[in-house]
């Protein structure tokens, strides 16, 4: 299998008068902006997320996924296989033998853009490789950057660490050793711009639109490599073709040190740039004008309210047209001027679109006279927020910006409203999809990459507003997971380690079933209580307290878990542990997509401590973030990693399809699953039900209410 790396952008590079930041597409080895392999001052396209691929000579592999936090910060986190640079030891004394294997090795990089590229000043850029763990790759680096006419682009630097490891011109204190010993996972800050100190220099030329010529003078005098490995450094000099395949895709071919020849694979996905940009749903009604005043007196003058069988022939004929375009009118109210709908948004993954599409339905349903339409967004039976509207506004409005009919409307509480009546024969309703399923397992050192596939059907039936049953069968197909022959090796209790032994049994295995009941039992207040199989490895009984006023950027949470540990098999049976966990927790949107969480608790093994993250959520409904948890589990009994840490991705289906759909595709990426810091994975959190529907993504998507 290949390992990590990409391409440079071979598209006429800007010239030297920019301002904004110095954008390209070039990766080096290490899948972070650079020339072959050093580190350039570049950054990619803001929100950028980046998969790449090295495979270089004798076995060295490097994976790498990359994100564009902000058009300045970018962050990476890599896989790597590094042969004969891991002392085998004895299994009887734990001595080392002498002898060497593959270093299967985790990292993570960060880099800042301090400055941007300006007429006679290059870009500057500050960087920490492989900042936490073992520090095998553990480097740091001062860069600058700049373009010369539109196609040539020079970079200097200078590197500490691994990039100080050649041609050193000082040296600024004492840098620890590569500790083999150790199990990683701690910030190596004593090590961060200390050592010897050396330049290198890097040139890249595009071409033409395709093909871009790399070279670089290299700092970094592969040691360890050339000690313990096949490394044989003949040259100071890297090489690099990088031919642009397709729309961002590049495979780079390399020749490094005058001794190792490599291949590079790279994909980027822009979260700006959907395959399907207008999307392919079904186009909503128009809104329909009224007539003039004095066209239709009955309608105008609202005595129509007086008559008992308005409202329901109303009510009626607005939930069979607000189905067909898969939505649920749960329940209105409605007088002679004013109505409000309370509709459940199962179709849309913007919730503007879907409040748009009401509206607009609406004025074709609404008698004359009624003016003010209020739109309440049910989420699993709760009403969440309430956009209002004038109807002459919707009017006089359509063919404009979304934004001008955005600043004549109001976002409030939702609040109770007696006058609502519930729509006939909306419950039970029941919903279910069949859809492929595919699993994977990284980071094993017998076999990095393992993987099944399979079928999954889901289900989900709601009784009431806010009573749900749900739940997820899956059958295997095909695959490996079942090969798995490693057994953990923790000294804490096996929450999570043994996740292995789940992957195993991929035959017709229960994933989950619960029953749910949602409620608001005060303003601005919402409640879960969750009964059943939560999720793959446990079952038991979970409850839920949200305070999230609509308009609020904090909201604070209380969640409390009785659970059992089930069975391998994960059919109805349990094993012995059982235990109590809970969290409380803060969350604070702080603007332009970044949203802040601190959950403090009780963690699965029964361990206390607490968990930071953040995410970023683009307007289209991306979601990329990342976490770390410390709780008073010790690092020797925590293993190796030291402490939980992750990345997770969230991917609307719309984005890939053009469809219109509600779901998302999600996934965690860990360095290593240990049983410190583990929470129980339950699907349906109140933060993430309720914010989807309250004022600040409302702005964030507001952009797709007319459409």
């Amino acid at each position: 299998m290949l390992g990590a790396c990409a391409a440079l952008l071979c598209a006429p590079l800007p010239g030297p008068a920019q301002a904004d930041p110095l954008v390209g597409t070039s990766r080096n080895t290490y899948g972070m902006p650079g020339v072959v392999d050093l580190p350039s001052a570049e950054v990619f396209p803001d929100g950028e997320l980046g998969v790449s691929i090295t495979a270089i000579g004798g076995g060295t592999f490097r994976n790498t996924l990359t994100f564009q936090i902000t058009p300045r910060i970018t962050g990476a986190f890599r896989y790597s296989r590094i042969p004969g640079l891991n002392p085998i030891q004895d299994k009887v004394t734990g001595k080392d033998t002498g002898e060497f294997e593959a270093l299967y090795d985790r990292s993570f990089d960060i880099r800042y853009q301090i400055f941007t590229e300006g007429r006679y000043r290059p870009a500057l850029a500050v960087g920490l490789n492989d900042f936490i763990g073992t520090g095998v790759y553990s480097s740091e680096y001062l860069v600058a950057t700049k373009s010369i006419g539109e196609r040539l682009r020079v970079t200097a630097g200078l590197g500490w660490g691994r990039l100080g490891s050649f041609g050193s011109i000082a040296t600024m204190g004492s840098r620890p050793e590569y500790n083999y010993a150790s199990n990683g996972g701690q910030f190596n800050d004593n090590s961060w711009f200390r050592g010897d100190v050396a330049p290198f220099f890097g040139l890249s030329w595009a071409m033409n639109d395709r093909l871009t010529l790399k070279a670089e003078y290299s700092s970094d005098a592969y040691t360890q490599e050339t000690t313990l490995g096949d490394w044989d450094r003949k040259s100071q000099v890297n090489l690099a073709a990088d031919y642009l395949v397709a729309a961002d895709t590049h495979l780079q071919f390399f020749v490094m040190h005058g001794d190792k020849i490599g291949l590079q694979f790279s994909r980027a996905i822009n979260p700006h740039n959907p395959p399907f940009p207008s999307g392919i749903e079904r186009a909503p009604l128009p809104v329909r004008p009224r007539p003039p005043r004095n066209a239709d007196i009955a309608g105008w003058s609202g005595s129509w309210s007086a008559d008992p069988t308005a409202q329901p022939a109303i009510q009626g004929a607005l939930a069979d047209a607000l189905a067909k375009d898969g939505q649920v009118l749960e329940s209105m109210s409605l007088t002679a001027t004013r109505a409000e709908l309370r509709v459940s948004n199962e179709t849309y993954a913007a919730q503007p679109q879907a409040i748009g599409h009401v509206v607009r339905t609406a004025t074709r349903a609404l008698p004359p006279s009624v003016e003010t339409i209020t739109v309440t967004s049910m989420r699993k039976g709760m009403a969440v927020s309430s956009v209002t509207f004038r109807r002459s506004d919707l009017e006089r409005l359509e063919n404009t910006a979304a934004g001008r009919i955005l600043e004549t409307s109001t976002i409030t509480e939702a609040g109770r409203d007696p006058a609502q009546v519930v729509t006939d024969n909306i419950f039970p309703r029941f919903r279910w999809s069949l859809t492929p399923y595919g699993e994977i397992s990284i980071f094993d050192p017998d076999n990095p990459l393992r993987g099944d596939l399979g079928a999954q059907l889901k289900g989900r039936l709601e009784f009431a507003p806010g009573l749900i049953l749900s739940g997820t069968v899956r059958q295997k197909f095909v695959g490996n997971l079942d090969d798995i022959s490693r057994v953990s090796d923790s000294r804490a209790q096996h929450v999570r380690s043994d996740l292995a032994e789940y992957q195993k049994h991929g035959d017709l295995t229960l994933r989950d079933l619960t029953l749910s009941y949602y409620a608001q039992p005060a303003p601005s207040l919402y409640s879960r209580l969750t009964v059943g199989y939560l999720e793959r490895m446990y079952g038991g009984v979970s409850g839920e307290l949200l305070w999230k006023p609509v308009d609020s950027r904090l909201a604070l949470g209380l969640e409390a878990n009785w659970v059992r540990q089930r069975d391998y098999d994960q059919r109805f049976s349990f094993l012995d542990y059982e235990t109590a966990t809970g969290h409380a927790s803060a969350y604070y949107d702080f603007g332009g997509g970044f949203l802040g969480e601190l959950d403090v608790g009780r963690y699965l093994a029964k361990d206390w401590g607490a968990t930071v993250a953040i995410d970023r959520t683009f307007e289209n409904g991306w979601k990329v973030g990342a976490f770390a948890t410390i709780t008073d589990m010790s690092n020797a009994e925590y293993g190796e990693g030291s402490f939980d840490k992750g990345i997770r991705l969230s991917i609307p289906v719309v984005w890939s399809t053009g469809k219109p759909s509600v779901n998302t595709l999600s996934a965690t990426i860990r360095p290593l699953q240990r049983d410190g810091g583990a929470r129980l994975d339950i699907d349906g959190r109140l933060y993430n039900v309720v914010d989807a529907a309250q004022t600040g993504s409302l702005y964030d998507q507001w952009g797709r209410f007319w459409r």
